[in-house]
C-alpha cells in the first residue's frame, strides 16, 4: 500500500534499471534474489538450477540463476550485459545486469548507458575498491543521478553497523566530489534475502528502505518532450514520389508545418507529413521517444547523420569542442592519431587537440604533464572533427551531447560533450552563415524548378594550378562551351570581386588574400549560386582554410574542384585532376570536365528531378 492506505496501480511501463559494481561483490546474486522475491522467475526455474548445481557438485547460489552460460559460470564472473524483467505491485522493470571485472568496463558502459536508475554494489567485507570508485565516475559521465548504493554482504562482518557506516561515508565523499549524490545507502544480504524485498531482525540499528522499496521510489523518466525539437536522420527511403526523413524523436516535439532546419548543413523545409507504420490515421504531431518519417514542402537532399531541429531551436555546429571522456582502449588515447566519433547518427574522423587534465578515475588523482590517456582512465580534452558535426551540450540534451570513439573497430572510449566556445574563425564565420541563411529572404522560386528549367544543379568550379598553366584560358572556354549548351554558367573572377573592395590593392599584395576578399567572394557567388547557376572561377590563390570558408559560405551547393598540375594527386578534395599538357587543349580538357559535371548529376539535361 501507499502512504494513503491504496494499493498502487501497476505502471505498464518498464524502469530501465543498472547495477554495478566491483567484481564478486555480488550483483548477479542480488538480481537472482530479486527474482525469486517477486515471484518472477518461471515456474521450476530455481529447481532446475539446483539440480544442475547438485550434479556439478556447486552449492547453489542465486548468481547461477543469471550466469546460464557453462562459460561464465567456470570462470566466476559475469562476461556480458544482460536484460532481466521482473515486477513489484507498483510497476514492471528490467534490470541491466552489468560486469564488473575491468576487463569488462566497455559492457557496463553499454548497458548504463540506457538506464533511468542504477543500484552500486559495495562489499561489506571488502569495502570500497577500485572499480567501486571507477564506476561512480562512468554513472556521472552517462548522466544517472538516480543512484542508491547498496553494501552487500552484511552478513560476513556480523551485521556491524560500523563498518556501514565507514563504507558511507567514505563513499558519500567520493561521489560528492564528482557531484553524484546517492538516493541512499541500504545494507543488506543478498544471498540471505536481507533487506532485499523484507526487513529482518539482524540490523534493527537500519531504518531506511529495502531494495524493492527504494526501487520503487526511483522516478520514471519521462520523455523529453518538453526539450528542443531534435531528431538525428537514421534514412531517407522513397516512397511514390515522396521522399521519408525517417528517425527517432530524441527530445522535443514536432508538428505539421514546422520550419525544420537539418544541421550541420543548414538545409531547410516545412513538415508537409508525419508518417507512421501501421496506422489508421496520419498523425499531425510526433514527441519524444517517437520513431517516425516525414515529408517536407519540397524535396531537398539530406542524409543519414544530419540532425532536424525547428529554425528556432539550432544545435550547435563545429569541429571543436571540449569533452570529458573516459577511455577504454588496450593502445593509449594519443594526439595525432585518428578515431572515428559517432555522436547520434553521426560518424566523423576526429583527433585529440589537446589535454586538458587527465585523471586516474579511481582517485581523481590528477596525472600532471600527460599528453596521453591510459585504459580506464578519464580525461579532460578538446576533440578536433574532419568535418563539422551537429551537437548540444550535455547539460543541455543528454542524447546529443553523448559520444563515443572508435579506434579501428573497436569502441574504445565514450564521453560527453561540455563545453564549446566559437573561438575558431571558422565556427564565427559559421554561425555568421547560419544567422544569413534564417534571415534571408525566400524566393517563390524553388531550387528543383531552377534546376528542372536550367537542366542542371547550381554549383561552384573552383579551377586552381600555378601561374602560366591556363587556368583562365580554360575556365573563359568552360564558360562558354555551357552557355552555347544553354546552361546558366558564369566566371566570377576574384579580382572583380576584389576591385570592388579596393582599387589600389593589386593581386602582389598581402591584403588581396585577407578573410574579408573572402567572404566577399564567398557571398557573391551564394547570390549567383542561389539564382541557379554554375559559378567557374580560378580562385587558386586562396589557402586551404580559405577555401574552406569559401565551400562553408557556399552550402549546401557542391563545389567542384579541378586541379592544373603534373604533380601526383594524393588529397580526396581534388575531383578532376588536368596535366600540364592536358590543360593547354582547352576544348579537351572542357569536355573531361562537362563529362565529369554530367557523371556527377550536376549537369542533367533539361529533364531534371530529384
Amino acid at each position: 500500500m501507499n502512504d494513503n492506505g491504496n494499493v498502487p496501480t501497476l505502471s505498464s511501463r518498464q524502469m530501465k534499471l543498472v547495477i554495478v559494481g566491483h567484481v564478486d561483490h555480488g550483483k548477479s546474486t542480488l538480481v537472482g534474489r530479486l527474482l525469486s522475491d517477486t515471484g518472477s522467475l518461471p515456474e521450476g526455474k530455481i529447481d532446475f538450477i539446483k539440480d544442475i548445481c547438485e550434479r556439478q557438485g556447486k552449492v547453489f547460489e542465486f548468481a547461477f540463476l543469471l550466469d546460464a552460460l557453462e562459460e561464465e559460470q567456470d570462470q566466476g564472473i559475469t562476461i556480458d550485459t544482460s536484460q532481466i524483467f521482473f515486477k513489484t505491485r507498483k510497476r514492471h522493470y528490467v534490470i541491466i545486469d552489468a560486469p564488473g571485472h575491468k576487463e569488462f568496463l566497455k559492457n557496463m558502459v553499454t548497458g548504463a548507458a540506457n538506464a533511468e536508475s542504477a543500484l552500486l554494489l559495495i562489499d561489506a567485507h571488502e569495502g570500497v575498491q577500485e572499480q567501486s570508485r571507477r564506476h561512480g565516475y562512468i554513472l556521472k559521465l552517462l548522466g544517472l543521478n538516480q543512484v542508491a548504493v547498496v553494501v552487500n554482504k552484511m552478513d560476513l562482518v556480523g551485521y556491524d553497523a560500523e563498518v556501514f557506516s565507514k563504507i558511507k561515508s567514505e563513499y558519500t565523499a567520493f561521489l560528492e566530489s564528482i557531484g553524484v549524490q546517492a538516493e541512499d545507502f541500504i545494507p543488506v544480504s543478498a544471498k540471505l534475502g536481507t533487506n532485499i524485498a523484507k526487513r529482518e531482525d539482524e540490523m534493527p540499528w537500519y531504518k531506511g528502505p529495502t531494495v524493492l522499496e527504494m526501487l520503487d521510489r526511483f522516478e520514471e523518466k519521462v520523455p523529453p518532450s518538453h526539450l528542443p525539437f531534435r531528431m538525428p536522420v537514421q534514412d531517407v527511403y522513397k516512397f511514390d514520389e515522396r521522399r521519408i526523413i525517417a528517425g527517432r524523436v530524441e527530445s522535443g516535439r514536432l508538428k505539421v508545418g514546422d520550419r525544420l532546419t537539418f544541421s550541420p548543413s543548414n538545409k531547410k523545409g516545412v513538415v508537409k507529413t508525419i508518417e507512421a507504420w501501421s496506422v489508421a490515421e496520419q498523425p499531425t504531431e510526433a514527441s519524444a521517444s517517437q520513431s517516425i518519417g516525414f515529408t517536407l514542402d519540397e524535396q531537398i537532399f539530406t542524409e543519414r547523420g544530419e540532425v532536424a531541429t525547428r529554425v528556432d531551436e539550432l544545435p550547435i555546429v563545429s569541429s571543436t569542442f571540449d569533452v570529458n571522456l573516459f577511455w577504454m582502449g588496450k593502445r593509449h588515447l594519443e594526439k595525432g592519431r585518428t578515431y572515428t566519433l559517432k555522436l547520434t547518427t553521426q560518424e566523423v574522423a576526429c583527433e585529440v587537440v589537446e589535454f586538458k587534465k587527465v585523471i586516474d578515475a579511481s582517485t581523481l588523482e590528477t596525472l600532471a604533464d600527460q599528453n596521453f590517456l591510459a585504459k580506464n582512465d578519464v580525461a579532460e580534452l578538446t576533440l578536433k572533427t574532419k568535418r563539422p558535426v551537429a551537437f548540444d551540450l550535455f547539460g543541455t540534451s543528454a542524447t546529443t551531447g553523448r559520444f563515443v570513439l572508435v579506434d579501428e573497430f573497436d569502441v574504445c572510449g565514450g564521453g560527453i560533450i561540455t563545453t564549446y566556445t566559437p573561438s575558431s574563425k571558422e565556427d564565427k564565420l559559421r554561425d555568421e552563415v547560419r544567422f544569413r541563411d534564417f534571415n534571408w529572404v525566400k524566393s517563390g522560386v524553388k531550387a528543383e524548378e531552377r534546376s528542372y528549367r536550367n537542366g542542371h544543379r547550381a554549383a561552384l568550379i573552383l579551377i586552381s594550378g600555378d601561374s602560366g598553366v591556363g587556368k583562365a584560358n580554360l575556365a573563359r572556354h568552360l564558360e562558354e562551351k555551357l552557355f552555347k549548351l544553354n546552361f546558366q554558367s558564369y566566371l566570377l573572377d576574384r579580382r572583380n570581386v576584389r576591385l570592388g573592395v579596393s582599387v589600389d590593392i593589386t593581386e602582389g599584395d598581402p591584403e588581396f588574400y585577407d578573410g574579408e576578399t573572402v567572404r566577399r567572394f564567398g557571398e557573391v557567388t551564394k547570390l549567383f549560386l542561389d539564382a541557379g547557376h554554375v559559378v567557374i572561377s580560378t580562385s587558386n590563390a586562396f589557402n586551404q582554410d580559405q577555401d574552406g570558408d569559401i565551400r562553408l559560405l557556399a552550402e549546401p551547393h557542391p563545389v567542384i574542384d579541378i586541379a592544373i598540375t603534373d604533380q601526383p594527386q594524393t588529397s580526396g578534395a581534388v575531383d578532376v585532376t588536368l596535366s600540364l599538357p592536358e590543360a593547354k587543349n582547352e576544348v579537351e580538357a572542357a569536355n573531361k570536365i562537362y563529362h565529369y559535371l554530367k557523371d556527377q548529376k550536376i549537369l542533367t539535361g533539361h529533364n531534371y528531378s530529384i
